[in-house]
């Protein structure tokens, strides 16, 4: 049996190879994924899928980078960098973004239970504001810095 971190790991590399087969395999049945940057609290495995395609329409080159992990019992933890370019339309609660064509590097953490081979829960924390500037969809809320 795979260790927790490689179970965990599984479903971030299916996403990142756009691999919906093989990302329905990593999740169990009751599968909850938490999208902290959005406030979407997703259940099941097909309700997870179609958020994860409409990211990846949106970004259809994005992927995930590892920059640190960490597991213990069943739950593993990521320190990842999003990469991709906005070229596709952005589906959110207040309307469609149509694409900016613009890259996007936004850093996320991922808390992932694992209940046997299959993740459990994911809670995904991202900085939506920072995605949205970088786009361009939304102005920087960084204070102004005036001359001297």
């Amino acid at each position: 049996m795979a260790n927790v971190i490689e179970i965990a790991r599984a479903s971030i590399t299916a996403y990142n190879d756009k691999d919906w087969s093989k990302a329905k395999e990593t999740l169990a049945a009751d599968a909850v994924y938490d999208e902290k940057g959005t406030h979407r609290r997703i259940q099941g495995v097909g309700e997870i899928i179609d958020a994860l395609q409409g990211w990846a329409k949106a970004f259809p080159d994005s992927r995930a980078t590892f920059v640190r992990e960490f597991a213990s019992g069943n739950t593993a933890v990521f320190e990842l960098v999003w990469k991709g370019v906005h070229t596709g339309p952005l589906q959110t609660p207040t309307g469609t973004i149509p694409a900016s064509n613009k890259p996007v590097e936004l850093p996320a953490c991922q808390v992932v239970q694992v209940e046997g081979d299959k993740v459990k829960s994911t809670s995904h924390y991202f900085d939506m504001l920072t995605m949205l500037t970088q786009i361009g969809a939304t102005q920087s809320a960084a204070p102004h810095q005036s001359a001297a």
